[in-house]
């Protein structure tokens, strides 16, 4: 499997129109060969315009997040393949914030990250918030999950699973006890992951 396997993946990717109610473009992370993928739940309004995945305000905090256990944002995109659950922005709810992507909706973009699992053979998955979390991990409340590493076979293989609260504004899980506290045991985790350290 090389880069240019992944760029023309992207491209089919890219070509994708199944889901009616999505707002197109796909967007894509940087076509890279890697270990680790990072999963988040779909793009939002701004990622659009910006044509790459958590370019915006939660991106931000998230990248911080990356950075305080030593990979800077343009080291991380171009070292960790970024996927999501949905690659379409869903549209706004009408009382304000991102609609979550349909049961079906979600169905019809997994053949996208299999494949994506099937070119990668990723050892070190991290899902973003409860809707990418709960595509590998029943999930009730996230203080059952953060601050864990989980064990998972995708494909018949055993892969590490460490989950991490979404960074959004709109939400205030991570930034007081005990989100907070959780969220920096699931970063020393990552910090500590062979796949990891081998990036620094």
């Amino acid at each position: 499997m090389t880069n240019a396997d992944i760029k023309k993946h992207q491209q089919a990717l890219r070509a994708c129109r199944k889901c009616p109610d999505m707002i197109p473009p796909v967007i894509t992370g940087v076509p890279v060969k890697s270990k680790i993928i990072l999963i988040g739940q779909a793009p939002g309004d701004r990622e659009g315009e910006l044509g790459r995945p958590f370019g915006w305000t939660a991106g931000k905090t998230l990248f911080k997040w990356f950075s305080s256990i030593g990979l800077e944002e343009e080291q991380f995109r171009q070292q960790i393949y970024i996927a999501a659950v949905c690659r379409c922005f869903p549209g706004k709810k009408p009382k304000g914030g991102d609609r979550v992507p349909s049961k079906q909706e979600i169905e019809q973009c997994k053949s996208w990250l299999e494949a994506e699992f099937d070119l990668m053979k990723p050892v070190l998955v991290l899902p973003i918030g409860k809707l990418a979390i709960s595509q590998f991990i029943e999930v009730d409340k996230l203080i059952n999950v953060i601050g864990q590493s989980f064990k998972k076979e995708i494909g018949g293989r055993t892969i590490d699973v460490i989950p991490l609260p979404h960074p959004s504004g709109a939400s205030t899980w991570h930034q007081g006890p005990p989100g907070k506290d959780l969220l920096e045991q699931a970063l020393k985790l990552i910090e500590k992951h062979d796949e990891w350290r081998a990036l620094l």
